[in-house]
């Protein structure tokens, strides 16, 4: 099992490229990645097997007669891009992707364990500040699974 882990500041060159952390790089096992629209208006990079995993859940359980579905389908699939990591450890950003997740210059790059998240820093760091209530609630909700009590108010 993989584990990518950790923030990184990264700058998208003038090729509209990323070059993944090393630490990142050396967690995948191939070069070949999948590359979409996330949720909160930032990317999601998928290693290969984690993606077709996805892939396939969606598509088990998804029903191409829903709207909901097909909306789901739509923005998870359908912008969805292969990419190859380079010699250089720099991976493509087609323009509608970092048109999406607002992507200019300074990036952040956060691995997720399984998957990593491609940021906009200024979209990150609003984002961070505008959900700190929601974290704070979701860690005592955490904790408390964690310790198997029951939330005492």
């Amino acid at each position: 099992m993989i584990s990518l882990t950790g923030e990184f500041r990264i700058t998208l060159d003038d090729k509209s490229r990323l070059s993944l952390p090393a630490r990142l790089r050396n967690a995948l096992a191939d070069t070949t990645l999948y590359l979409t629209q996330g949720m909160d208006n930032c990317l999601w990079l998928y290693p290969s097997d984690e993606w077709k995993a996805l892939l396939k859940t969606v598509m088990d359980t998804t029903n191409p007669f829903s709207s909901r579905s097909r909306n789901i389908r739509r923005r998870l699939i359908g912008p969805a891009q292969e990419v190859e990591i380079d010699k250089a450890g720099r991976i493509p950003v087609a323009q509608s992707l970092r048109e999406f997740a607002g992507l200019t210059k300074d990036c952040v790059v956060l691995g997720q364990y399984d998957y990593i998240e491609i940021w906009a820093d200024d979209r990150y760091r609003t984002y961070l500040a505008e959900n700190e209530e929601e974290y704070i609630s979701g860690s005592e909700e955490l904790g408390n699974l964690i310790k198997g009590k029951k939330d005492i108010n």
